[in-house]
C-alpha cells in the first residue's frame, strides 16, 4: 500500500510538473496565451498575369500556432474568385486568455 501511494504521488507530481512546464506556451486545445509576434514588413511584388476577369489580390503574411510556436506564413498572390471581391486577413483575437487565429476571407 505505502508504494502505490508513493508511486502515485511520484505520477501527480511529474504530471503537474510537466503542466507547469508548458502553461505559458498554450492551453490544452493548443490555443497560445502570448501574442503573436508583431507581423513582417513585406515587399508586395507586382502581380503575376492572371486569367482575363479574375484579378490577382494580395495575401498577406501573417503568424501561424504550430508544434507550440508562432511560425510565419509569407504573403502572397492569390486569384480572386471575381472581380470586386476582397481579401480579408487573417489576425488574431484574445479570447478568454487566449490567443484564436481568425482565418482570412472574401470579403
Amino acid at each position: 500500500m505505502v508504494r502505490s501511494i508513493v508511486v502515485g504521488t511520484l505520477r501527480v507530481g511529474l504530471l503537474l510538473a510537466a503542466l507547469a512546464a508548458g502553461s505559458g506556451a498554450a492551453d490544452a486545445q493548443g490555443y497560445p496565451m502570448q501574442p503573436p509576434p508583431p507581423l513582417h514588413e513585406e515587399v508586395v511584388p507586382p502581380p503575376p498575369p492572371g486569367p482575363p476577369g479574375r484579378p490577382m489580390a494580395w495575401r498577406p503574411g501573417f503568424w501561424r500556432w504550430a508544434h507550440g510556436e508562432y511560425v510565419w506564413v509569407p504573403g502572397h498572390y492569390v486569384h480572386a474568385p471575381h472581380p470586386r471581391a476582397v481579401w480579408v486577413p487573417e489576425h488574431w483575437e484574445e479570447r478568454h486568455h487566449r490567443w484564436v487565429l481568425i482565418p482570412g476571407h472574401w470579403g
